[in-house]
């Protein structure tokens, strides 16, 4: 009979899996910050208000961009009447309290955007605001002497 101890081995980490989880992590991240960026460049001139708040993303938001011909695209997706009332009653059914961002063109007319939030109101989501940029500051007075003046 053998009655010797033997030794418990010590436990080590696997730095491999975890490498590979964090890789995956990372890809992930940087994937979803793609395509979370590619509903911003729609090439929108949104109108400025004085008293607009910048607010953050909510996860699961939808952005709804209407370009200035009434163009509604969500996630470069181009949606129409029947095709966007379905896929906001599709949102509303599965997602009840969805907010949504519309974002419109400054140019864009009154009606257009006011037919997209009908949709949104008819499809039962109330949640719904309205995308505006701030309004430029104006720029302070150069200093004096700053283009020369004064110089002899």
């Amino acid at each position: 009979m053998d009655f010797r101890s033997r030794r418990a081995a010590l436990p080590h980490f696997q730095m491999t899996a975890m490498m590979d989880v964090v890789f995956l992590l990372l890809c992930f991240f940087v994937t979803s910050s793609v395509f979370s960026q590619w509903e911003y460049e729609v090439g929108l001139t949104l109108p400025t208000a004085r008293s607009g708040q910048s607010s953050t993303r909510v996860p699961g938001e939808i952005i709804l961009n209407v370009t200035r011909e009434g163009t509604v695209t969500v996630n470069q997706r181009v949606l129409s009447g029947a095709s966007l009332d379905a896929a906001l009653r599709q949102v509303a059914k599965y997602n009840p309290g969805q907010p949504i961002t519309l974002r419109a063109d400054a140019g864009t007319a009154y009606g257009k955007v006011m037919a997209v939030m009908d949709a949104c109101r008819l499809a039962g989501i109330s949640n719904v605001a309205l995308a505006t940029a701030a309004p430029e500051a104006e720029a302070p007075p150069p200093p004096p002497g700053a283009f020369g003046e004064g110089l002899e």
